[in-house]
């Protein structure tokens, strides 16, 4: 079997929607084991939330790729020691359960890391443990509400949550870190570090420019759609074809290559109005009218090819069957597949590339498809199998 950088590592999961099985995702693909513990019968509810991908869920596909699935009902006896028998021998154990469940089963850090000292227990919670709000559920659309995202995506007109999950990838992203950071320590000095993550507190790191623009000038930075609160120009505007091109000025060297070159206008760089940056986002509307005049004239091909000849970034708007399409995905072979149950599916490679290290790209699992085999690797006959099985422990 091919070694990976996680090779050797075991992580237990007691996952369900996205924050969690996105930090355990990206733990299988670099090689460490995850076994991932469902619910008899209707598994994660998150493979209940479509059924688009040959009948599966969009989401399920997405985060549960090289996992082994394990049904245990936690609330009996016998399911409950089935896990705590897995945790013995585990380097990891993942959790995103209501508030207070974990508590209730006994599976909270302080239990956890008396019982088994090598372990490395993650928590990922809405506002964390402690505190005012410990005792709230939470889902990714109420934190962006309550980190102030939603305040800043949209018009002028109208507020918009972001359309991907962002609070729970933001939290999936930092208990990925938390785990890889602790277990480095582990390995380096002997010792275990919990790892504690919230969905509040992860996307409230993502906040943090307006939350220094808001508090030290003042005001919170405007909803302007595709435009930037902070930056003019730089924005999307629409061309002759009835298409969208998207740019960005960035510094006064492209300022005014972007007068002299594109607009044709090369005394606008000497124009008080546009003279900096600030003074660009004074007079954005103004500032508008002369980029969305001229970007009006062309069709879409040719603005984007005179804004690259000028070293301007740009870019097309988009959907996503063109992002699926985008060439960069092709040429550098970014797409591969991978199976589900009954089918396959294109998947995208890990993003982080390592030199040597092939991608791990094993199938997403159906419910409970690893049973039998986990529990016989810990010692149980086919006949208690059955039993477990017959009384839905299983």
């Amino acid at each position: 079997m091919r070694q990976l950088p996680l090779s050797g590592i075991t992580v237990v999961s007691l996952e369900q929607a996205v924050a969690a099985p996105y930090a355990t995702r990206q733990l299988a693909d670099l090689g460490a084991r995850v076994i991932k513990v469902e619910r008899p019968g209707e598994g994660d509810f998150a493979r209940r939330y479509d059924t688009t991908v040959h009948g599966h869920s969009s989401y399920f596909v997405w985060l549960n790729r090289s996992k082994e699935s394990l049904t245990l009902d936690l609330k009996d006896p016998r399911g409950l020691e089935i896990l705590r028998q897995l945790l013995d021998d585990a380097d990891v154990f993942v959790q995103n359960l209501a508030p207070g469940a974990a508590d209730r089963l006994g599976l909270d850090t302080g239990t956890l890391t008396e019982r088994h000292p090598r372990l490395i227990p993650c928590t990922i919670s809405g506002y964390g443990t402690t505190g005012p709000w410990a005792g709230r559920k939470s889902y990714d659309l109420l934190v962006q509400c309550q980190t102030g995202l939603v305040s800043l995506t949209g018009t002028a007109d109208e507020a918009a949550r972001v359309g991907i999950s962002v609070a729970d990838i933001a939290a999936g992203m930092y208990a990925y870190s938390g785990i890889l950071t602790a277990l480095y320590t582990r390995a380096t000095t002997g010792r275990t570090h919990p790892v504690e993550v919230s969905l509040f507190e992860a996307l409230a790191e993502w906040m943090g420019q307006p939350a220094y623009y808001t508090r030290y000038g003042g005001t919170q930075p405007a909803r302007l759609g595709t435009q930037h609160a902070t930056i003019a120009p730089y924005g999307a505007f629409p061309t002759a074809d009835g298409r969208q091109v998207l740019f960005s000025i960035q510094n006064e060297r492209e300022w005014a290559v972007l007068c002299a070159e594109f607009l044709d206008r090369p005394a606008l760089t000497d124009d008080p109005r546009f003279a900096t940056g600030s003074q660009r986002v004074a007079h954005r509307d103004e500032l508008n009218a002369i980029v969305a005049e001229r970007i009006a004239r062309s069709d879409a091909v040719d603005v984007l090819a005179d804004l690259e000849r000028i070293g301007i970034a740009c870019a097309g708007v988009n959907d996503v069957a063109a992002f699926l399409d985008h060439p960069v995905l092709a040429a550098r072979g970014r797409w591969q597949e991978v199976a589900v149950p009954g089918a396959t599916v294109q998947a995208l490679l890990p993003p982080a590339d390592l030199a040597g290290v092939p991608a791990r790209m094993d199938p997403v699992p159906d419910v409970g498809e690893h049973t039998d085999a986990i529990l016989a690797g810990l010692g149980r006959t086919r006949d208690d199998i059955d039993a477990l099985r017959a009384d839905a422990v299983i």
